[in-house]
């Protein structure tokens, strides 16, 4: 049996990431703050949002700049 999520009638092993609140809306707040200094690269990324914010915890401030990546990734497919 597949353990996968019923989408549509058919089985989809496409289950996305589940992030919490304060990872979405401090993202969200940065990059309307700064959002011409972010771009898709994480390392760089992980140095403004140090940059940026008070955050000493490496693993939210990974995944700040992490879904900042994402943010700015999903932007530029709607684009097209």
């Amino acid at each position: 049996m597949n353990n996968g999520v019923v989408c549509e009638g058919k089985w989809s092993n496409n289950m996305g990431n589940i992030r919490p609140n304060y990872i979405k809306s401090l993202s969200s707040q940065l990059l309307e703050e700064h959002g011409d200094v972010f771009t898709t690269d994480f390392g760089q990324n992980k140095e403004y949002v140090t940059k940026f914010t008070n955050i000493e915890s490496k693993v939210i401030r990974n995944r700040v700049a992490g879904y900042i990546v994402r943010q700015l990734r999903v932007k530029a497919i709607r684009k097209k």
